[in-house]
């Protein structure tokens, strides 16, 4: 427990810090999901930049690192542009199961 008066007011700080951070980020991520599930493309485009924001405010406050961020817009923008062209969402490929290959019989060796 802290016994000085700055780390007991540092303690208060770093909860409230917290608490606004992780409403700031659970509002982002609910952003996110309706923005992805969002069909038309106008609605689409209209809280595009509003979840952006949201995002670059995160990493500026360092609740996400940049490059998570950035990777994100990324996929947002991906998907927003795919609804307003009407082409068809590109997702990641899915990784095929290796084919077992039927074992291969050793021809018995000559002994002498």
């Amino acid at each position: 427990m802290a016994n000085h008066k700055s780390a007991k007011k540092r303690i208060r700080q770093i909860a409230t810090r917290r608490l606004r951070n992780r409403y700031n980020a659970k509002t982002t991520r609910n952003a996110m999901r309706d923005l992805r599930n969002v069909e038309d493309a106008d609605a689409a485009k209209a809280a595009f930049p509003k979840v952006i924001s949201m995002l670059d405010k995160l990493a500026k406050r360092r609740v996400i690192h940049k490059n998570k961020a950035a990777n994100l817009k990324s996929s947002l923008m991906k998907r927003v542009h795919a609804l307003a062209t009407s082409a068809p969402v590109l997702e990641a490929p899915k990784k095929k199961a290796a084919a077992k290959k039927a074992p291969v019989k050793k021809s018995a060796a000559k002994k002498k």
